[in-house]
C-alpha cells in the first residue's frame, strides 16, 4: 500500500497533470502499473481519510495547546520508533507541524500497513499529510528541504 501511496505522490504532486479524480480510471492506472487491487483499495482509502482529517471532529485534531505533551501508546511506539518520535518532536519545535498536523501524520502512520515505520517513510507520510493541509504551504517547503537536502532524499524510483 505504501508504494502506491509513494506511486501516486511521486507522479502528481509536482506534475501539471491534475491528479484523476474518478477512481475507475484512477484504479486501472494503478493496475497497468503492477500494483494488486486490495492493495489499490487500501491506498485510496488510506487518502480518502486523510481529506476527511480536514473536516473531522476528533477532538484531539483540535487541539491547539502548544504546551501539551504527548504521550504515545504502545501500538504508536511499536509502529514509531525512537527516531521517528523524535523527529516529529523536532519538527513540532521547528514549527513544521502543528499539534494538529502532528495528530494527522501520526493518524494516517496507523492506518498504514507497516508493523514499524523506517524514519525516510515516515518524512513522506508527512510530506503528504502537509501536502494535503491547506495553509501548510510554508511547512510543506520546509519538509521539502529537508527530505530532499538527504543524499537519499530523492524520489523512489
Amino acid at each position: 500500500m505504501f508504494d502506491i501511496l509513494m506511486y501516486l505522490f511521486e507522479n502528481y504532486v509536482h506534475s501539471e497533470m491534475e491528479m484523476m479524480v474518478d477512481e475507475d480510471e484512477l484504479t486501472q492506472e494503478l493496475t497497468r502499473a503492477g500494483f494488486h487491487q486490495s492493495e489499490i483499495l487500501k491506498a485510496l482509502s488510506w487518502l480518502e481519510h486523510l481529506a476527511e482529517l480536514q473536516e473531522s471532529d476528533k477532538p484531539y485534531l483540535r487541539t491547539h495547546d502548544q504546551t501539551s505533551f504527548r504521550i504515545y501508546t504502545d501500538a504508536e511506539m511499536s509502529k514509531l520508533d525512537v527516531e521517528c518520535r523524535g523527529f516529529l518532536m523536532f519538527l513540532e519545535h521547528i514549527q513544521v507541524l502543528s499539534v494538529t498536523t502532528r495528530e494527522m501524520v501520526i493518524d494516517r502512520v496507523m492506518e498504514l500497513d507497516e508493523p514499524t515505520l523506517v524514519l525516510d517513510d515516515l518524512k513522506w507520510v508527512i510530506l503528504m499529510v502537509l501536502f494535503n493541509a491547506p495553509g501548510n504551504e510554508s511547512a510543506y517547503a520546509q519538509m521539502e528541504d529537508l527530505v530532499f537536502e538527504q543524499p537519499d532524499g530523492m524520489l523512489h524510483s
